[in-house]
């Protein structure tokens, strides 16, 4: 599936999830801090709906494979996570809503 296929399809998704809760609420990402890390650092999550009830499960996403990073704890507005092991580089920041894998449009760097 190509990426811009892949962000329609997200997108459809989000807006069924909205519609299917009975309320105008998103689980949405929209910041991460520090946005360049090195493997085993934790980052956090900001964004709207991120209670457990909601996500899941959260991942480091490239263009082929989604890493699960592990929670380490979880709010209504923010989710702190510990890098997995990857190779350094761009990733995106994915949750986990249900059974849905839903690629955030956040960035994150990876270095050695």
């Amino acid at each position: 599936m190509s990426r811009k296929l892949a962000m329609l399809v997200i997108g459809a998704t989000l807006l069924t999830l909205s519609a299917h809760s009975g309320t105008s609420s998103t689980f949405r990402i929209t910041a991460v801090e520090p946005a360049t890390v090195r493997v085993g650092s934790t980052i956090t999550l900001k964004g709207e709906n991120l209670t457990r009830d909601n996500v899941a499960g959260v991942f480091v996403s490239n263009a082929s494979d989604d890493f699960p990073a592990p929670i380490v704890s979880q709010m209504g507005t923010r989710i702190v996570v510990q890098i997995p092991k990857v190779k350094a580089g761009d990733y995106n920041i994915s949750i986990q809503v249900k059974r849905d894998v839903l690629i955030q449009p956040i960035r994150l760097t990876v270095r050695d």
